[in-house]
């Protein structure tokens, strides 16, 4: 890649970046005193990174029902109020297990 690339990329991103974080501050000076636009706010960045991580597992580890198997256990994991390490570890081994069944 090309220096001049790189660097244009990198100016783009910056751009962006500050882009996202200034409009509503730019937009919204008075407090926002709507419920609905307050919870819509907060939970946009989890929707967004729900939205970019699921559709991912599926493809993490090379076999659709190894995965598949992995993401059932890390749910129900994670339902029973198992600590995020826990959830992690049960659903590797999930994984790990089910890859000597479905060679």
């Amino acid at each position: 890649m090309i220096t001049s690339q790189m660097a244009l990329m990198i100016i783009a991103m910056a751009l962006v970046t500050y882009l996202i974080r200034m409009l509503p501050m730019a937009f919204f000076r008075k407090k926002i005193k709507s419920n609905f636009i307050r919870s819509l706010l907060y939970y946009i960045p989890y929707a967004v990174l729900s939205a970019m991580t699921f559709p991912a597992i599926f493809y993490s580890t090379g076999n659709f029902y190894t995965a598949l198997i992995g993401t059932v256990v890390a749910l129900i994991a994670s339902v029973c109020k198992g600590s995020l390490i826990v959830v992690a570890i049960l659903a590797c081994l999930a994984v790990f297990g089910s890859g000597f069944i479905f060679v």
